[in-house]
């Protein structure tokens, strides 16, 4: 009895089939279907959670005009400000370690062993940079 069922044990590894695993993408970008495209679009901008919409646009992407005024002057003010770093570095003007505020943006300058230090920060959006100007 025993040796029956270890035939039939034995037979059964021997008469079973298998099939072999074959990978195909999915992104039609790494060799998938091209009809794939729209529906990997679709899902991904279904999950995407970022907005792209602004609060000081009018809903076509263009600025108002106290919005974009605004812009205009700080650019201008921002324009002045690097014009007068340039240069106080190249002998051209004068620029004193110190701190300036122009709206929202807060800037302090110091003057250090490598050269001007110049933080930036806006208030706003808590975003910071540092410049270095290489000099004496």
């Amino acid at each position: 009895m025993k040796k029956i069922i270890i035939t039939a044990l034995l037979l059964a590894g021997i008469v079973s089939y298998g099939q072999q695993f074959v990978y195909k993408p999915v992104n039609p970008a790494f060799g998938g279907e091209t009809f794939n495209y729209q529906w990997l679009l679709s899902s991904a901008s279904s999950q995407n959670q970022f907005d792209e919409g602004n609060s000081r646009t009018n809903g076509l992407g263009n600025l108002n005009s106290l919005d974009s005024f605004t812009d205009s002057l700080n650019r201008q003010v921002l324009s002045e400000l690097s014009r007068k770093l340039f240069g106080d570095q190249f002998g051209d003007g004068s620029l004193q370690p110190g701190t300036y505020v122009f709206g929202s943006i807060y800037l302090e300058v110091i003057q250090t062993g490598q050269g001007l230090l110049i933080s930036i920060l806006n208030t706003d959006t808590g975003e910071q940079s540092q410049i270095v100007v290489p000099g004496g």
